[in-house]
């Protein structure tokens, strides 16, 4: 028995590491999972109630609505007087400060005049000390715009009393009552007076934050956020009757405190039991769909490592913010999943996996009818504009038709439930504009995801099939008839896996580059030979033959220093499979006749194509290359040289790991034959 399950884990070990994979998700979905229950109906203003009558389950508060405990906590808030702290300290360093200023002024201009000096400065402590005692209020935003007759909280050793603002001195009005003082006082040195005390009329009423928040934070606190009580059996809503806004105030409360009483049994399992059913469904149902809708994902490990990475980048935020600040929900960017999933998926398993998370979220978010339909608009609206555009600059435009598909929407709710546009908050529409602003984080995140999984896009593609690309541009120099060739490689391979629905940019992108290794030793080939010098003949058959082969070599080694992914390279590892020079070969044959010669010196290293989109290059290759040598071209000859050139192909087993069929090949052939006769332009020979 253990023998047998070991074979059977040797022999499916892929498929259980896949199997691993997606019961690791659904650990950490559950894992993550907000530990409240789910109410068991959906609750929409202006609606009718399409159940049956609802009587309350148990007693329980109504929650006031969250617009009206603001209003109520703001005006508890117009109630809090900010704390001023007076102190003493400043003060008495201000005075001391202030009668050596004095005693310096009074030695530098008079001489003695003992009665004037002692009458000034009598006047001087007088009208200090009673300001002071007073205080002087340091200008703060928390009295800003405030009434003059307002009240604030003054703390004199920890005594607290309120006072208006206009019976408090500023610095301004402190100088303005001693000059008013002192010009009604003479036997003094008016100016000297007026001096010293306006050097050291300082604010002694310092505004302290601590106690100010205390007490803002008790006038809250003391705001009920209750206003009434339903009892256990009491009628809620009679069926057929309208949710108005104080039934729907009502059914909110319900579900807030079921869910609640719901989530403190989890310790029963029974939620936890049914988290792990809904979620695995879900789980289940894409398993499923990748392994029998798309195999060629299901073939490749680090798809469903990059697609499970994705729902849980969106779902355990979600989980999270949710289970601290629900209200903040719509900030989160859910249109970020498709505009990712779309750069290197198709629409069907976009659409697939966007709506599966989306469920997944609707387990525990409120009003998830609304959460879902929202959503769903969401993927489509990322679908209609991004399929088929593959410039960055079309992400600019998804985020705008995101925005204003959740506003379209939102304002299609507000409507049913409020019957006004009026209850459109700003607070909701920023929340809109934020999340689909935080979509454009996708160009970068795309960028990582291609590098970190080695999957490359068609943003990509078009990037490097840009005949300005420095590799390109690098060709085009230094063998300027390799990359025409590869132009035209590229032309055909479009053409022909556009007819077979093969992947054309990828196509186009590898044949631009498979060449690449001609470049170091350009002469050596005869598309970029001209004057009829041939360096060929200045070196031996065996040694031509190395120098034919190597140029893949020196393209792999190229495009991996030009950082070119690995798909593209997979086309200049693949262009000659393992075939061999055959003029080499047999010139060296016929100069040593009777010698054994070592064929895999004559033979390209391989790999030979593994997919419909390498071995398409390599026909096109071969065939364009083998049509520069016909003279005098005609539809029979360039008939014969096709038929030729891929027969040897597939008598030589070049395409036995790519998943084209004979089919697919025999209209290859086809438009191959059909764009060569363009590129020579032959008439089709008309039947007599």
């Amino acid at each position: 028995m253990a023998q047998k399950i070991l074979t059977l884990i040797r022999h499916k070990h892929y498929l259980l590491f896949k199997i691993l994979v997606f019961a690791l998700a659904w650990f950490l979905v559950l894992y993550f999972i907000p530990g409240e229950g789910k109410f068991r109906y959906e609750i929409q203003k202006g609606k009718p109630w399409q159940q049956e009558s609802l009587f309350a389950p148990f007693d329980f508060a109504i929650q006031k609505p969250i617009d009206q405990l603001i209003d109520e906590q703001g005006m508890a808030l117009e109630f809090v007087y900010p704390y001023f702290v007076l102190n003493e300290d400043e003060t008495v360093r201000g005075r001391e400060s202030m009668q050596l200023s004095f005693e310096k002024l009074w030695s530098e201009k008079h001489k003695d005049k003992s009665n004037l000096k002692k009458a000034s400065l009598r006047l001087i402590n007088i009208l200090f000390d009673s300001i002071h005692a007073t205080g002087i209020i340091s200008i703060h935003k928390s009295i800003e715009g405030l009434d003059q007759a307002s009240n604030i909280n003054i703390v004199v050793k920890r005594e607290v009393r309120a006072l208006p603002i206009n019976r408090l001195f500023t610095v301004q009005t402190a100088y303005e009552y001693v000059s008013d003082r002192v010009s009604e006082v003479s036997g003094i040195d008016r100016d000297l007076v007026l001096r010293v005390l306006g050097e050291h009329l300082i604010p002694n009423l310092e505004y302290n934050e601590l106690m100010t928040e205390q007490d803002k934070r008790k006038a809250v606190e003391a705001v009920s956020t209750t206003y009434g009580m339903v009892q256990q059996g009491e009628l809620i809503i009679a069926g057929g009757e309208v949710i108005d806004s104080n039934k729907f105030n009502i059914l909110q409360s319900l579900k807030k405190e079921y869910e609640q009483r719901l989530g403190n049994q989890k310790g029963s399992y029974t939620l936890l039991g049914g988290h792990a059913i809904l979620i695995g469904v879900i789980f289940s149902i894409l398993f499923l769909f990748i392994r029998f809708i798309r195999p060629d994902v299901f073939d490749e490990l680090k798809k469903l490592n990059l697609i499970l990475l994705l729902m849980l980048m969106v779902i355990l935020p979600s989980f999270l913010l949710i289970t601290k600040t629900p209200a903040l929900l719509y900030f989160i960017p859910f249109g970020i999943l498709p505009i990712i999933m779309i750069t290197f998926f198709d629409t069907r398993l976009t659409l697939m996996v966007h709506l599966l998370t989306v469920l997944m979220i609707a387990l525990i978010v409120p009003n998830s009818f609304e959460f879902i339909f929202f959503q769903f608009v969401v993927g489509f609206v990322v679908i209609f504009s991004l399929v088929n555009h593959n410039k960055r600059i079309y992400f600019f435009r998804t985020s705008a038709y995101i925005f204003l598909a959740y506003v379209v929407i939102y304002a299609g709710f507000t409507l049913i439930q409020e019957g006004s546009l009026l209850y459109m908050t700003r607070n909701q529409v920023w929340a809109f504009l934020f999340s689909a602003l935080l979509t454009l984080l996708a160009v970068p995140l795309i960028f990582l995801l291609e590098r970190l999984f080695g999957l490359i896009t068609d943003l990509t593609l078009l990037e490097l099939s840009n005949t300005n690309s420095p590799l390109l541009r690098e060709l085009a120099s230094k063998a300027p008839g390799t990359f025409q060739h590869s132009m035209q490689v590229a032309n055909l391979s479009e053409e022909a896996l556009y007819a077979i629905e093969g992947d054309t940019l990828l196509a186009r992108t590898g044949a631009l580059y498979h060449d690449i290794g001609k470049m170091d030793n350009p002469l050596y080939f005869i598309e970029n030979q001209s004057g009829g010098y041939n360096p060929h003949n200045d070196i031996g058959y065996a040694e031509s033959a190395a120098v034919i082969i190597g140029h893949v070599i020196k393209g792999i080694e190229k495009a991996r220093k030009g950082r070119l992914p690995e798909q593209v390279i997979d086309f200049i590892r693949t262009h000659h499979g393992t075939r061999r020079v055959e003029y080499f070969y047999i010139m060296e044959q016929r100069q040593n006749p009777g010698v054994s010669l070592d064929e895999r010196d004559f033979c390209y290293r391989g790999p030979i194509p593994f997919s419909k989109e390498t071995a398409v290059v390599m026909m096109a290759d071969s065939v364009e290359a083998a049509s520069r040598s016909l003279k005098m071209p005609t539809e029979q000859k360039i008939n014969d040289l096709v038929e030729n050139v891929i027969g040897k192909q597939l008598e030589s087993n070049q395409f036995d790991n790519a998943n084209i069929t004979v089919r697919e090949i025999n209209i290859v052939k086809k438009i191959l034959k059909k764009k060569l006769m363009n590129i020579y332009h032959i008439r089709i020979a008309y039947p007599e």
